[in-house]
């Protein structure tokens, strides 16, 4: 992944009050730490960051140019935003150099199509992988093509790039496939009865199937041997 320019700015204000002028001006509060340096108060333009971010991920590298005539290689660590405008509210930046290895979290997208009648649960959307801070992966992606029901895909079974390493649990669940509920279990978990077309398109005969030539049959009534 390519890193991005960006320019930054010394933030003097703190407080919610300081946040919230910085905020107003276009600019995202944003704290730069690690490697054992004082952390650094800066403030980022907001529209420029959240761009990189949509185009980059989560896992976006950034080259901040601060006004004061330092830099810093540095990677998202924690990200607040507004629950109901969806604005960035401040950022916590993680400092890094170039060769060094960091863990970070890589999204997992699945591809393809299973097998019929199966259901997918994806039990994992994201992977613990290290990497060089230079070359993280933007995502991962996994394929259930055709896979049939009682199929599980495992970190293990990631693929992942040249000098990526795995740092989740290689027995990590990604995703499972099970068997898609017939009619008759779905009305059952409901309450009510499958309908005569339901349990026809099933392949199943169901307690209603025999009276929908006769009498409809009560609700609740179970089939007799």
């Amino acid at each position: 992944m390519s890193e991005v320019k960006i320019s930054a700015e010394p933030r003097t204000e703190f407080g919610k009050g300081g946040a919230r002028r910085t905020r107003r001006a276009g600019k995202v509060p944003a704290v730069l730490y690690g490697h054992g340096e004082k952390p650094r108060h800066i403030s980022l333009p907001a529209r420029e960051f959240a761009a990189a971010l949509r185009h980059g991920g989560i896992n976006q590298l950034f080259a901040i140019e601060i006004s004061d005539g330092t830099q810093a290689l540095a990677l998202p660590k924690a990200i607040q935003r507004d629950p109901i405008k969806d604005t960035l509210e401040h950022v916590d930046l993680l400092l890094v150099r170039r060769g060094e290895k960091v863990t970070v979290d890589v999204p997992v997208q699945l591809t393809g199509e299973p097998a019929r009648d199966t259901l997918v649960v994806q039990e994992s959307t994201a992977l613990s992988v290290t990497a060089e801070a230079t070359h993280l992966p933007e995502s991962f992606e996994v394929s259930i093509e055709g896979l049939e029901a009682g199929s599980q895909v495992t970190a293990a079974d990631v693929r992942l790039p040249k000098g990526v390493e795995l740092a989740a649990d290689p027995e990590q669940i990604i995703a499972l496939v099970t068997a898609a509920p017939t009619a008759e279990q779905m009305a059952a978990e409901a309450g009510e009865e499958p309908t005569p077309e339901e349990t026809e398109e099933a392949g199943v005969e169901g307690p209603g199937a025999e009276a929908a030539e006769g009498e409809a049959a009560p609700a609740g009534a179970s089939a007799q041997a």
